[in-house]
């Protein structure tokens, strides 16, 4: 509950972002993780006792585009859009205000600036899709 009311917190202090920005970003990165294998060997987090897999910025951009591209197609970008996402400077906003409130977490080696420019929206989130007719 207490990460509800951080959340909500969040979304009143910082208006750049929709709710649906913030829960998308944790789904890539849960989607990086679990099918896309991302991530560097696992590290040790001293304060919950556990090993967890790191990706860096640059990766979590990258199954950000794959993840939106699967779960959007070519409406990828207009979705993004709509949540005031427009570059991938936008998601290491997300992500570092996530890490703020303790909803994710970084390491020592992180930095706001891995996010920035990591790709072009309109290139990236533009895929080429061909529509093919049945032979008649």
């Amino acid at each position: 509950m207490a990460a509800n009311k951080s959340l909500v917190r969040l979304l009143k202090e910082d208006t750049r972002y929709k709710l649906d920005a913030y829960h998308f970003v944790r789904e890539a990165l849960t989607f990086a993780q679990e099918e896309l294998g991302m991530g560097a060997p696992p590290e040790f987090d001293s304060e919950q006792g556990v090993y967890e897999p790191h990706l860096t910025g640059q990766q979590l951009c990258e199954a950000i585009r794959i993840y939106a591209l699967q779960q959007f197609g070519y409406m990828a970008k207009v979705v993004l859009n709509s949540w005031g996402v427009y570059s991938t400077n936008d998601f290491g906003e997300i992500v570092y205000n996530l890490i703020r409130i303790g909803q994710m977490k970084k390491s020592k080696h992180d930095r706001r600036e891995d996010f920035d420019d990591v790709y072009d929206f309109d290139e990236a989130l533009q895929e080429r899709f061909e529509i093919t007719l049945p032979d008649a």
